[in-house]
């Protein structure tokens, strides 16, 4: 099949602590975003969203760059980069100045985000994003564009995330190690919320849950922006670990027992079915899969996995109810979570979730993107997903925003004279 025709190519990379994906797509003539190429690799030199193993972690970029480069039958050099690490934080700046009745000019915007730019106090940290995301009119009527519009008072609300700087400089060097430019390292919550929530839903209100392997960010969308954010140190990587350790298995057999047989739902059928997780020969019962050598021989019910996998979930949502309810958001159950990540893939976890935290759930699944294959469909690829639409919406940020330099022109007196003299003849 030949690959579509493109004006313009953005390469996404997302550094997680199980799998290190790269997807490479382009705009075109139709303006939609096709997807040319993608790769993933094992990542084994991140932890807890943080970079651990700098060598292998680089390495493990090179190889996926290049697998997607050779799919998508091109050489990539720009990069736009995830971070989810559990250091990100969440702000909004408002900022506000008096118009006085009169008509929003373009320097009276720029003149408010530069007040805004210069009233963001990182406190230490590193401004990861700096983003007006709603204007006001009078304080209280929101707008998208207020040019042209009169106005007392003129605001706009900036959405800040700000971030340790020492792992955004790791990962920074991880990516340039493998021969790449970063264009920008974008939070994982902003990425993930552009691919798999609405623009109503980012407006009505909605928490968005992403279940890493080693971390899971708590995201609260409201108002078209992400007003909180709050991570927590388990992911589903913790979940093979119980796994491993419950049934004295290697973490190779315990993860591949958790996506084969897990389940956050438990039923009668899981009581009587058995799971073998060390035939006499070694073998798995899993096909084409290996116990080795080490791994005790025995058979354990259903029952038994589900009940390791639902001690963990539990005490999860335990946290990510305290982090919603310590973001406020407690209001009426009609505001909706939304699951999405690798540990979203888990059978039966929408409906586990539902119960715990009392509210609608739905799983995110990446979206806007044409020709994005069957296997990168699923919720652990969203922030992929979204990483590749915000590179390509390219969107504003203080941060780049430089004061427009202004130049004055200054007229003689003779020419002064001349221009008002013909000013005159033609209005008269």
């Amino acid at each position: 099949m030949a690959q579509p025709k493109v004006d313009k190519l953005v390469t996404a990379i997302d550094i997680g602590s199980w799998k290190v994906s790269a997807l490479i797509a382009g705009r075109t003539e139709t303006g939609e975003l096709a997807i040319l190429g993608t790769g993933q690799r094992e990542s084994r030199g991140v932890r807890r969203g943080f970079i651990a193993d700098m060598e292998r972690t680089e390495l493990a970029v090179r190889e996926t760059v290049e697998q997607a480069e050779r799919v998508a039958g091109t050489n990539i050099e720009d990069v736009w980069v995830s971070f989810s690490g559990g250091s990100l934080v969440s702000d909004v700046v408002t900022v506000e100045r008096d118009m006085g009745g009169y008509r929003v000019e373009q320097a009276d915007i720029d003149d408010l985000l530069a007040t805004g730019q210069q009233g963001i106090d990182p406190d230490g940290r590193v401004v990861l994003h700096a983003q007006p995301t709603c204007f006001t009119i009078n304080g209280k009527v929101p707008v998208k564009k207020p040019l042209g519009m009169h106005a007392d008072l003129l605001g706009v609300d900036i959405h800040v995330v700000l971030a340790d700087g020492a792992p955004l400089a790791n990962l920074d060097l991880c990516v340039r190690g493998a021969y790449l430019n970063v264009n920008s390292i974008v939070a994982s919550p902003i990425a993930t919320g552009l691919a798999c929530l609405s623009e109503e839903e980012r407006d009505l209100g909605v928490a968005l849950v992403e279940l890493g392997a080693g971390v899971t960010n708590v995201s609260l969308y409201a108002g078209g922006m992400l007003v909180g954010l709050h991570s927590i140190p388990i992911g589903a990587s913790d979940i093979t670990d119980d796994i491993a350790s419950a049934f004295g298995i290697r973490r190779s057999q315990a993860e591949r027992i958790k996506c084969f047989y897990g389940s956050a739902m438990q039923n009668r059928r899981d009581f009587r079915e058995m799971i073998e997780i060390a035939p006499p020969h070694g073998d798995v019962a899993v096909p084409g899969q290996s116990a080795g050598p080490n791994a005790d021989g025995g058979k354990i019910t259903r029952a038994a996995l589900v009940a390791v996998i639902c001690e963990r979930l539990n005490q999860l949502m335990t946290e990510i109810n305290a982090a919603l309810a310590g973001m406020g958001f407690n209001t009426p159950t009609g505001r909706q979570v939304v699951l999405t990540g690798g540990g979203a893939e888990m059978k039966g976890i929408a409906d586990y979730a539902q119960g715990a935290l009392g509210r609608a759930v739905r799983i995110g699944r990446p979206r806007g993107l044409a020709a994005l294959p069957e296997a990168h469909s699923g919720p652990a690829f969203a922030t992929l997903a979204g990483l590749a639409l915000y590179g390509a919406s390219n969107p504003v940020d203080l941060r780049t925003i430089a004061p427009a330099p202004q130049t004055v022109h200054r007229i003689n007196a003779p020419q002064w004279w001349q221009r008002m003299v013909r000013a005159m003849k033609t209005n008269y």
